[in-house]
């Protein structure tokens, strides 16, 4: 059915969402962060009448609004490549996927937009508590459209909610609730939305650690920290927690996925946590290869992890591919010969509506509605399809992991020596902090490739693969573009760097 469809598209379709989307998500979990510390800062300078406070205030306002401007651009050519390069997947599910995207559109955006001009034009322009209470608004429209992006993208992981129409091949919305409630989707929020407050801290502390470290705006900068540190640490927690949480999620609804950023390809009871590892990038799920060249594991934590018990089964990626009769675990190998049964039956019931044989027509639905959770299977040419790369996977998950666990004690460090009246004094502190922003993205980065990367080759999980949810165009005319939006991304990223720079080398107004 695919044999000889050429992939050279579909692949740089990939690599130009991919590069949109990580572009995008430099400019995001700040924005979706450090609104709320602004609202903090806000309130404590109202409180307070402290024109201290108001200056930080307008500062960090201003390094926001540099932020908040080139990430709409990116957000806008992401939202746009679902149309140009995935055309398939938006007409297959424009019925379900388009309805948060519409709602973040026209009520969280708007929100936003609407009070995002009083917020930094206001300053004495309207009363002080409507001026507050716009800051916080702006605050609350950013979470707003952060909450329907993921609810979004948390669907595409765990589709629930829609029924597949056969007289139009479509996926429909049959249950909104389950579609902005599920448990995913909820998991996902709070995942993003607390590593995203988590790498605003990071932000306001790699800033102040420089104006320490150069003797400059003192007391600025040692109330930001301690703001900071405290909204960073409550960030860390739930990003912990609420990733031990996902990470159960995933278990549960994509066990591809654990797999894969697990490096586990045999099933396992009592199965390890891979602490550390270097993976072979020549396994392949059908031979006997060491999967690793050198491995560290923490007995047990997987099984826990995954099945929340001991003495339980975790599948690996063979399990999952060819299928473990023992465990009732049924393969991408079986699921092909029913997804191809269903496209068959799909097909005859299509052709029996079209020549008007009502009889025949529903003896195939008949056959379809028994097959039809497999009908994404169908389109695989080979079992072994179904395992994504595992490599980018392992690397990206333990990269998040190791960084999620070191940033609560940073913070902790910096209110530490805060209190104690010497971080001015703590130089090797200090130099570290100045990059803890870019750890904080770097982290952020790695749990977006564990979630995009882990779940190939879906679109959707289990119902559509890429190579069907594709536009019609030529691997150049997607090539093309993708080093046009390369230049374009690059040249606005120097672009806000330079003016970031700039202004954070002339510093809050001074009194």
């Amino acid at each position: 059915m695919l044999e000889n469809m050429d992939l050279t598209m579909v692949n740089w379709a990939r690599a130009q969402f991919a590069l949109t989307a990580m572009y995008h998500w430099l400019f995001v979990p700040l924005t979706l962060g450090i609104t709320w510390m602004l609202a903090f800062f806000h309130t404590i300078y109202v409180k307070t009448g402290n024109e201290e406070w108001k200056r930080l205030t307008k500062f960090w306002m201003k390094l926001f609004g540099i932020n908040f401007a080139i990430g709409v651009a990116t957000g806008i050519i992401l939202e746009f490549e679902f149309g140009t390069n995935w055309s398939n997947y938006s007409w297959m599910v424009g019925d379900i996927f388009g309805a948060p995207l519409a709602i973040e559109g026209i009520i969280a955006f708007f929100l936003e937009a609407t009070f995002f001009a009083v917020m930094f034009f206001g300053w004495n322009r309207v009363s002080k508590g409507f001026h507050l209470f716009s800051t916080w608004m702006v605050a609350a429209g950013s979470t707003l459209s952060a909450v329907w992006i993921l609810v979004a993208n948390a669907w595409m992981q765990y589709p629930v909610g829609q029924v597949f129409n056969p007289d139009t091949a479509r996926f429909e919305m049959h249950s909104f609730a389950d579609v902005a409630f599920s448990p995913y989707a909820v998991n996902k929020f709070v995942h993003a939305t607390s590593s995203s407050m988590l790498t605003a801290a990071f932000f306001i502390i790699s800033i102040s650690s420089w104006y320490l470290l150069r003797g400059r705006h003192l007391l600025m900068a040692k109330r930001s920290i301690v703001v900071a540190a405290v909204m960073g640490i409550f960030a860390s927690v739930f990003t912990v927690f609420n990733g031990d949480e996902s990470a159960y999620e995933i278990a549960q609804v994509q066990p591809m996925k654990l797999a894969a950023f697990e490096g586990l390809y045999e099933g396992k009871t009592n199965a390890g946590l891979a602490a550390f590892g270097i993976v072979n990038r020549n396994k392949q799920v059908f031979d006997d290869q060491d999967p690793f060249y050198f491995e560290i594991h923490f007995p047990y934590l997987l099984t826990l992890m995954a099945n929340r018990s001991f003495n339980s089964f975790v599948p690996g990626m063979k399990d999952l591919v060819y299928g473990n009769p023992e465990h009732d675990i049924l393969g991408s190998a079986q699921k092909m010969v029913r997804g191809k049964q269903a496209i068959a039956s799909l097909d005859a019931y299509r052709q029996a509506k079209k020549n008007s044989d009502e009889t025949d027509a529903a003896t195939h639905l008949a056959a379809f509605n028994e097959t039809k959770e497999y009908l994404g299977y169908g389109y695989l040419n080979a079992p072994e399809e179904a395992v994504p790369p595992v490599a980018l996977s392992f690397y990206a998950f333990h990269i998040m992991v190791t960084l999620g666990t070191l940033f609560p004690f940073i913070f902790l460090l910096y209110l530490y020596f805060t209190k104690k009246g010497t971080l001015e004094q703590k130089k090797w502190l200090l130099g570290f902090g100045t990059i803890t922003y870019f750890l904080g993205l770097i982290a952020g980065q790695a749990g977006w490739v564990v979630a995009e990367v882990g779940r190939q080759p879906w679109t959707i999980q289990g119902l559509l693969p890429v190579t069907i949810a594709r536009t019609n165009l030529t691997a150049a005319t997607v090539q093309t573009t993708f080093y046009i939006f390369l230049f374009l991304f690059t040249a606005l990223l120097i672009a806000e760097i330079s003016i970031m720079l700039k202004q954070i080398s002339i510093g809050p107004e001074e009194n």
